[in-house]
């Protein structure tokens, strides 16, 4: 099966010096879910924004086999941005579920029954009339993620979709992106929600991809985390050394299953 994202030699410097990736390969198959873990500065932000297309990086990127430009299927790829005041740019937060539906051809009536779709899921009726730099740092995140699911992207490449965002909303969130048809990629800096978001998770640190391989494997490995400067789950953490490495729950709730 062709790749729906290929990436081959993908490095990345900021103008300071800064190395934001180097030498990344990445293969994401149609319908995955892939989670991309790191510390702080390891890169996955960078990468992100290289997979969409977003920077200028050394290497290729091939999309769904077809071209390495990326605005040409543009509206194809959904990427949430790290920064949620980067998403957020119109006078409201309507205006801005609007901005993708409307770039790519979808009709008023199709948009208006989508973003009244979303606006529920993820509680923003109440926000749709309000400008984004009212709202909190989680009622962003939300508002910003609704913004990139509007136009029902075949990819998405969301960099912290959980944010800021508190108990409640991220649940809601989980399950909307295990519901999601299509392909997601998933990058954030701790491992308690991989479980719950991907089958294969990697890890990256100083630019680097030091794991790659399915969530159990990398996730009990806590040799591996602690060199990424990771730490298990908690769940992980607590019946390490207790039990067998394949029997050790990955969640909290399949260690209350066991206590």
């Amino acid at each position: 099966m062709v790749p729906v994202i290929e990436a081959r030699g993908l490095s990345f410097s900021y103008p300071d010096g800064t190395r934001g990736v180097r030498e990344v390969d990445l293969d994401v198959a149609a319908g995955e879910r892939v989670t991309v873990v790191g510390a702080n500065g390891s890169g996955k932000s960078t990468l992100a924004l290289s997979l969409g297309g977003l920077l200028d990086a050394e290497g290729t990127v091939t999309y769904f086999g077809e071209t390495t430009d990326a605005d040409a299927v543009r509206e194809r790829l959904g990427v949430l941005l790290g920064n949620p005041d980067d998403c957020l740019f119109n006078t409201t937060v309507r205006e801005d579920l609007a901005y993708g539906p409307a770039q790519f051809g979808m009709s008023e009536a199709a948009a208006d029954e989508r973003i009244a779709d979303l606006a529920g899921t993820l509680g923003l009726d109440d926000l749709l009339d309000k400008p984004p730099f009212r709202l909190s740092a989680g009622e962003k995140r939300r508002a910003a993620l609704a913004s990139v699911l509007a136009f029902d992207p075949d990819v998405l490449l969301l960099d912290e979709p959980l944010g800021a965002v508190d108990g409640s909303y991220r649940e809601l969130i989980l399950d909307l992106l295990r519901e999601h048809e299509g392909t997601v990629v998933t990058f954030t800096p701790t491992v308690e929600a991989v479980p719950r978001l991907a089958e294969r998770v990697v890890v990256m640190d100083e630019g680097e991809v030091v794991a790659n391989g399915e969530v159990r494997e990398v996730l009990t490995d806590g040799e591996l985390l602690a060199s990424a400067g990771l730490r298990p789950p908690p769940a992980v953490r607590l019946f390490e050394g207790k039990l067998p490495r394949e029997e050790l729950p990955l969640t909290v709730a399949a260690a209350r299953e066991l206590l």
